[in-house]
């Protein structure tokens, strides 16, 4: 593309010394309809327990998850994504797949209040392992295809339970696959698969590991999250998971891989998320509180760039005050 355009016929600032002008040419616009809230269930009644290092969020027993989304609900934000802090952990997750394990009691619930909800379950093994893994461990490392099973049969309970889509995040090889094959199987070929497809080994989750009680108790993920300088891998990640069944991909931290973003909206033009992870969410919060930033200024400014990537979809723990800021805009 060729510019031609010379001072002073032109004055790129005309469009900019008027207010309406500037949001008549805006050119990314911030939607309610781009925002998913995630939430952490856990075991109880009338439980919120502060998550110290994400102001503002809590571990909700069912009963306050169902109040917590009917605020949610109310500001106009349409989805939320869920992740379970069961009642007790085993060796390989399998406590995920129950019937009336905890994320699949909290969609019963919701569904009863709020039907037009949307409810994306996340479905991984960390926060239902002793160990903090995302599957069984064989010779110090987890195995990748006795983890597929437990995946499978996980998101088939999460859609009978009632949940409108599926969000591997595990990272194993051939799981989006192995889930698409199970839901079709028992019924369920309307609901969507939302794969986790770019998520690295990121410094980014600590706060959302103190949330889910999901750190790992010995090593790292760094043998199927992806490596951080990587971009190339990523596409080759999304390329396989669109082939096995992936309706939407994501990329996941999202701030600092703006760029993967990018790529993969170009590469694929198809529905991209993003995750606002919780260490961006609370470098924000920490900042905003010590007065070093304008806290709502910079917030909307990130989840700005993120749509300027090209996500379609972002989730976001600053999701409901996104929408108090856009209905009052």
């Amino acid at each position: 593309m060729s510019y031609n355009a010379k001072f002073p016929q032109t004055r790129l600032r005309r469009l900019r010394y008027n207010g309406t002008v500037r949001k008549m040419v805006t050119e990314t616009s911030l939607q309610l309809s781009d925002l998913v809230m995630p939430l952490f269930v856990c075991p109880g009644d009338n439980v919120a327990n502060p998550i110290n290092s994400m102001p503002g969020n809590f571990q909700l027993s069912v009963d306050n998850l169902v109040k917590e989304c009917k605020e949610i609900h109310g500001k106009g934000i349409k989805a939320v994504l869920l992740f379970g802090i069961p009642d007790y952990k085993d060796d390989d997750g399998t406590v995920a797949c129950q019937e009336n394990g905890i994320v699949q009691r909290a969609i019963r619930a919701i569904k009863e209040e709020l039907s037009d909800l949307m409810i994306i379950a996340d479905v991984c093994n960390c926060e239902y392992t002793k160990h903090g893994h995302c599957g069984p461990i064989v010779d110090g490392d987890v195995d990748n295809d006795k983890t597929l099973t437990i995946l499978a049969r996980q998101s088939v309970s999460l859609a009978q339970a009632g949940a409108d889509m599926i969000a591997p995040s595990d990272m194993m090889d051939g799981r989006v696959g192995v889930i698409r094959k199970a839901l079709d199987e028992n019924g369920f070929y309307k609901i969507p698969i939302m794969s986790y497809a770019a998520k690295y080994a990121s410094g980014f989750y600590g706060p959302f590991r103190e949330a889910a009680g999901s750190a790992p108790q010995f090593g790292d993920r760094s043998s199927y999250q992806m490596n951080p300088a990587n971009t190339n891998e990523a596409l080759r990640e999304i390329s396989l998971d669109i082939e096995e069944g992936a309706d939407i991909v994501m990329v996941k931290p999202a701030l600092s891989y703006l760029d993967v973003i990018c790529r993969v909206k170009d590469t694929f033009k198809m529905p991209v998320a993003a995750y606002n992870v919780s260490g961006e969410f609370s470098m924000v919060k920490a900042a905003g509180a010590q007065g070093w930033i304008d806290e709502k200024r910079v917030m909307m400014e990130i989840i700005t760039s993120i749509k300027r990537a090209g996500a379609d979809i972002i989730i976001t723990y600053h999701a409901k005050d996104i929408a108090d800021i856009l209905k009052n805009a």
